[in-house]
């Protein structure tokens, strides 16, 4: 597949990386443009784009940029093909990594509030795990214990591609049905960055509480410097568990 990654930090630049591994033609474009993307995010094979030129001509574009900033690209995006599949990963910390966005606030999901803002459909993928678990913890198919990732959207044919991608990446991925329902892998559900397997994926899933799961999410400063200094990927997973039981 022809793939474009706009955004070159610890979720997109591991995404090209693993992405071109896995044989797929992969551009990285950056809001600062291309002299912006680490050396070591090309090394596997991805090449630097201008932002401008790297929405066309390809069969999926994942946003990995930071939360309500995707307005910004609704030009870029206005030339691009309805069949482009388009792929968020973004997440909301409200104070924390951006400012408090009220119709999010007030309910609206997430990557609904992305799909409007873009002016086209997303796919909500890749968000619900921890870049250090993107990054080390991928395993190839049929590997016992292999974790799982969700992936929702409204286009069946979307979703499916965004699903084969993200077992590209190492991951078994798990439908979770539409859009709407991707309240359910946002920031701190029972299934956000805690490692499941598909087998335990959907009751986490079942599980989500979106006024308890905001709270969590709240909460993080809190909780995360109770961690002390320089905590792994396996401490930053149990303190999510550790919110739900």
């Amino acid at each position: 597949m022809k793939i474009t990654v706009i955004g070159a930090g610890a979720i997109g630049g591991n995404l090209a990386a693993k992405l071109s591994t896995a044989g797929h033609e992969v551009q990285v474009a950056h809001a600062r443009g291309p002299e912006a993307i680490p050396v070591e995010v090309l090394e596997s094979g991805a090449r630097a784009a201008d932002l401008a030129t790297a929405v066309q001509d390809r069969d999926v574009i994942i946003l990995s940029i930071p939360f309500g900033v995707a307005g910004q690209l609704a030009d870029l995006f206005a030339s691009v093909p309805d069949e482009t599949v388009v792929i968020d990963t973004a997440n909301y910390y409200p104070g924390m990594l951006s400012e408090p966005i009220k119709a999010v606030d007030n309910g609206q999901v997430e990557s609904v509030y992305t799909a409007e803002l873009l002016g086209r459909p997303v796919v909500k993928a890749w968000n619900a795990a921890l870049a250090g678990t993107q990054r080390t913890r991928g395993a190839p198919a049929g590997t016992p214990g292999r974790l799982a990732i969700p992936v929702a959207g409204d286009s069946e044919q979307a979703r499916r591609v965004a699903m084969r991608l993200v077992g590209d990446t190492g991951f078994d991925p798990y439908d979770a049905g539409t859009l709407a329902d991707s309240w359910r892998q946002q920031p701190n559900s029972p299934a956000y960055c805690t490692e499941l397997t598909l087998h335990e994926l959907p009751a986490a899933l079942a599980a989500a509480d979106r006024a308890k799961d905001a709270a969590i999410r709240d909460s993080l400063p809190e909780r995360f410097a109770a961690l002390g200094a320089n905590p792994t990927v396996d401490d930053v997973v149990e303190m999510n568990r550790a919110a739900h039981r």
